[in-house]
Parts: structure tokens; sequence; C-alpha cells
């Protein structure tokens, strides 16, 4: 590959993670406004080997905490919820994206100890330039692991709270918890540029794709 094709491909690649982020972004205020959330986190994660987690968007609700994964893979996602790998086309390896996100959610958690009783739904995001072969449970509400397009997230958030109500009708947070445990991990989040590129780089070293 030329220099002139890089830099091309690596522009594409930004632009529609950009887009994506940005549909994403449209959805997420779609939602209640006491529904709070934040974008591009990154936490510290004593289990991570960069030592931090570096998570896409956190929104909380009455109900739950929401973590969402995004990729921007394109083809047909063949993947089992207990599987370690997932893989895109049949042929090109993934790292099951919800262990991916299990990471971020145990590091919410360590910012989060002092707020009891959370229920946390790991939502990964495609767009939809991808196809879901993968357990049909991942596409239900009864399930706390969603598998979702980026145009579903508002309306599979909304479900999923309704659903949750179900079994506790009154608001487990009230706007008060939400604003504070917004807060706090907002506090908790790294915003120093050389730290965050240490964290992509530690990836990059590892093999982990951030699509």
């Amino acid at each position: 590959m030329t220099q002139e094709k890089g830099i091309k491909a690596k522009v594409t690649a930004d632009r529609i993670g950009e887009l994506g982020e940005y549909k994403i972004n449209i959805q997420l205020d779609q939602l209640p406004k006491s529904y709070l959330y934040l974008s591009d986190l990154l936490i510290k994660n004593s289990k991570a080997k960069s030592g931090y987690s570096q998570i896409d968007h956190i929104v909380f609700t009455p109900y739950a905490i929401f973590v969402i994964e995004t990729k921007n893979y394109k083809g047909t996602i063949y993947g089992d919820r207990k599987r370690k790998s997932w893989s895109v086309n049949g042929k090109f390896p993934m790292m099951n994206p919800f262990n991916q996100n299990y990471g971020h959610i145990e590091a919410i958690k360590a910012v989060l100890s002092a707020v009891k009783g959370i229920t946390y739904v790991s939502m990964i995001s495609f767009t939809k330039r991808a196809v879901f072969k993968v357990n049909e449970e991942l596409r239900q509400m009864k399930s706390n692991d969603l598998i979702v397009y980026d145009t579903e997230l508002s309306n599979f958030i909304t479900r999923k709270c309704n659903v949750l109500k179900l079994v506790n009708p009154n608001p487990i947070f009230s706007d008060l918890i939400i604003k504070i445990m917004h807060s706090a991990l907002e506090k908790a989040n790294v915003t120093s540029p050389e730290l965050r590129k240490l964290h992509v780089d530690e990836l990059k070293r590892d093999g982990q794709s951030s699509n």
C-alpha cells in the first residue's frame, strides 16, 4: 500500500467512525432529559493491560446503566455469547465484544462502588453495514446483553427500561443519584492526550482493534 492510499484509508475509516458517533449522539439525544450520558471515557482499570478502559458511551437511567461499545465492521457478524472470539464474514476474527464490554463494566463498578443495586446492560452497537448471525437472545429485551444497530439505540434503551419497570415500577435511582453517578464518572475520566495515546498504543501492541 502506498503512503497516499494508506492515508486515504485512514481518513475514510476515521470519517466512518465520526459519522457513526454522530448518529449515536443523535439517538442518545432522543432519550428523556432525565437520562444522562457520557461519551468517550477513559477510566482506570487495574485488570487491563494498559491500566485503563476506554468506554464509548454510558447512559444513566432510573432503572439501569447502559454501557455501549460501538463497532464499525462491515459484513456478517458471526458470534455466540459464550465464545471468546467472533468473526466477520466467517474469516476475520474479532474479540467477543461482550467480553470486552464486561471489562468496561467492571471498571465502572469500581468508580460507583458506593452505589448499590445497579443493573448494568451491556450493548454492542453496529452500523447497518453489518448483518447479525448471533444468539437470538442477544436481540431480546429479557437479556442484559444486547446487540443493536446504531439507529435502534434509543428504541432499545426505552424498551429495556420498560421491561425493567415491570419488575420495579418505582425508579431505582432518583434524578439526584443519576446526577451523582454521572458526575463521579465524569471526574474519573482521564483527559490527558498523552495517557490516551499510550492506551491506544498498548491496544495496538496487544492486537486489539478499536473498530
